[in-house]
């Protein structure tokens, strides 16, 4: 919980070799105040993140740090095994990131232990997750079954398709769409903090953060940028233009608009793009906002809206289909 000073602490917990990689790119862009932690059962791949990012080696008894081999019980199973070496960078958290890449074995068995640790000491948790290409079907299967686990465990729950990643950069090598999934991750994190932590041009208030997330279900982030005299106008068309996952987000319940401008945006600036948004969701979406001012975008304008609460039962229940 917040120290006696107000500080509130703020940690990022990557799990398997997606969510590591995500921590690393976190560190290379700078983690805006938050505390980060790297858990993976493949002890070589842990020795590839940089130095001053703490990391575990989790299950080491069950694993000898070869990895789970695409089983997500032995990676639920090492977490659990681990749960005192974990449980101290948690310890008074005031809010938790796990991330994960969903369909492997240590990232889908460890990140719902992970997730249910945190909330079981208060700390709001927001799970941020890539699934798998649809023509990955075995893994896709682990991962609906660990998405929907996970989301039992997370107040809300970003679900990335990698389908929609790919859609948003036809062009793109895989290996590099990849590294753009760390990158959205990473960005939300990081400027969510950031917001929440330092000084801003609107900061983010962690209690309107709580009321929107907390609940929030499964939630899709869109992003995207605009230029030039137009840029206030053209970013919101731009960004809902960018969703990376398939479900319809007129039914939101919430909305989380962060903001990043140069040192010529101003509130009014952000006020006409938080409008334009508020118009495009329905009279009931709470919509949440922040902005902030990096020297470096100049008449440039960077935005992500993170949707929370909605609803779509095939994703968060694999057997609905059977069910029916």
């Amino acid at each position: 919980m917040a120290s006696e000073d107000g500080a509130l602490k703020i940690v990022l917990v990557g799990c398997g070799g997606a969510g590591c990689n995500t921590v690393k790119r976190l560190a290379d862009m700078g983690a805006g105040g938050a505390q980060m932690l790297a858990l993976n059962t493949d002890k070589k791949h842990l020795n590839t993140l940089p130095k001053d990012v703490e990391h575990v080696l989790i299950g080491p008894p069950l694993t000898r740090g070869l990895g789970a081999g695409g089983d997500p019980l032995m990676g639920e199973k090492a977490a659990i095994a681990s749960k005192k070496a974990i449980a101290p960078y948690l310890k008074d958290a005031d809010l938790v990131f796990v991330t994960a890449g969903m369909g492997g074995g240590t990232g889908t068995g460890s990140a719902p232990v992970v997730a249910q640790m945190a909330k079981d000491q208060g700390a709001l948790v927001i799970g941020m997750v890539s699934i798998p290409f649809a023509l990955e079907r075995v893994r896709v299967k682990k991962a609906q079954k660990g998405t929907a686990k996970l989301a039992e465990a997370c107040d809300c729950l970003v679900v990335i398709e990698n389908d929609k990643l790919y859609q948003w950069v036809p062009n793109m090598q895989i290996e590099k769409a990849f590294a753009l999934a760390d990158e959205v991750v990473a960005k939300a994190v990081s400027g969510i903090s950031r917001t929440i932590l330092e000084p801003s041009l609107m900061n983010l208030d962690f209690a309107d953060l709580k009321s929107l997330m907390e609940g929030g279900g499964l939630a899709m982030i869109a992003l995207g940028d605009a230029s030039g005299y137009t840029r206030c106008e053209d970013i919101v068309p731009n960004v809902l233009g960018n969703p990376l996952l398939d479900v319809d987000y007129s039914q939101a319940s919430g909305a989380l608009l962060h903001l990043t401008g140069g040192p010529d945006f101003n509130l009014g600036d952000a006020n006409l793009v938080g409008e334009k948004l508020t118009e495009r969701v329905g009279d009931e979406c709470n919509v949440v906002w922040g902005s902030r001012v990096n020297a470096d975008f100049e008449k440039r304008l960077e935005a992500f809206v993170i949707f929370t609460g909605i609803p779509s039962p095939l994703l968060l229940d694999p057997d609905a289909k059977m069910k029916e």
